[in-house]
């Protein structure tokens, strides 16, 4: 881009890196690190597993079968096994057979399809939250960063005082008060969250302020809300990404200490972290109700911890 001088000298003005271009590089690049591979074979595996709920639980996630419960795993459903379901016609026997692969749990619910189920709830709602902690914090460190003074004050006093209490408590005050349910997980970890992004974008936007690309839109007379957004946040995008797979990474764990604290989503919707509680008087004589959960659990978190990893190895050899 030129422009003309007061001497009527051609004046070319630094190209702005094109933020489209750059996200889209970012995600392919996720092929050159085996580390952001795997992680990226296990998330996709989850999203799959929660789309296709519907069509591959084998059973119904609030569906008991007496006869099954604590069942270990592999135990096939008793022949002449049936449901009892109400109608309008009157009451009516279902009959039901296959096998609960992954055993049974105490009320006689098949833990494979509560799994399977699960997942919906955990890849809804943690992205969700992450995504507006992101909205609030990216927005709080833009105008910290890029405004300075009082605003910059405001904010990161503001900031502090959410940041010294401790989260957990943060989050157990915010849902009892307000109750258990998937607004109020995704209100507790914005506002918890928050502040934490807001400190390192804050810190991104001190650097890339002095730019000579935010100099050149300066000096074009863009807008103040123009350059924050435009100009400077698509190229914070590397260290963001990074933060925000680990970040995706703690909203899970969180919703599953929720839910296993009973301040998660309300049964009988299944959730990881409610099987596990649920199940935790027999963790000794069937183990493998609580066992799977956590092992679902800890995979997700892994694959989000191992993409993390690879982009921010991917960022160290640009």
């Amino acid at each position: 881009m030129a422009d003309i001088d007061a001497a009527g000298a051609e004046i070319v003005l630094p190209k702005r890196p094109n933020p489209v271009v750059g996200v889209l590089k970012s995600f392919l690049l996720v092929r050159e690190s085996k580390v952001a591979m795997v992680g990226t074979a296990i998330l996709v595996f989850w999203v799959l597993i929660a789309v296709l709920a519907p069509v591959i639980a084998p059973y119904p996630p609030t569906q008991q079968v007496s006869e099954m419960r604590n069942a270990a795993p592999g135990t096939p459903v008793p022949a002449g096994t049936a449901l009892i379901s109400f109608t309008e016609q009157g009451v009516a026997e279902i009959p039901i057979e296959g096998t609960y692969w992954l055993g049974g749990d105490r009320l006689g619910r098949d833990v494979l399809s509560r799994m399977i189920w699960g997942a919906q709830s955990v890849l809804i709602y943690a992205p969700l939250a992450t995504f507006f902690a992101y909205m609030v914090g990216i927005t709080m460190g833009l105008l910290a960063g890029y405004k300075r003074g009082w605003v910059d004050d405001v904010l990161s006093r503001l900031g502090d005082v959410i940041l010294s209490f401790p989260i957990l408590v943060l989050y157990v005050v915010i849902i009892t008060t307000f109750g258990a349910s998937g607004i109020t997980i995704v209100l507790a970890v914005t506002f918890a969250s928050g502040p934490g992004i807001m400190r390192i974008v804050r810190g991104l936007v001190l650097d890339l302020r002095n730019r000579d690309y935010v100099a050149a839109a300066q000096t074009r007379g863009e807008s103040s809300l123009y350059i924050m957004f435009v100009e400077i946040l698509p190229n914070a995008r590397g260290p963001l990404i990074v933060d925000a797979c680990l970040r995706l990474g703690y909203t899970t764990i969180t919703i599953g200490v929720l839910g296993f604290l009973g301040l998660g989503l309300p049964p009988p919707d299944p959730n990881w972290g409610n099987m596990i509680a649920e199940n935790r008087e027999a963790v000794l004589t069937a183990p493998h109700s609580t066992v799977f959960p956590c092992l679902a659990i800890s995979s997700l978190v892994l694959a989000l911890n191992l993409l993390a990893d690879g982009l921010r190895e991917i960022s160290l050899k640009d």
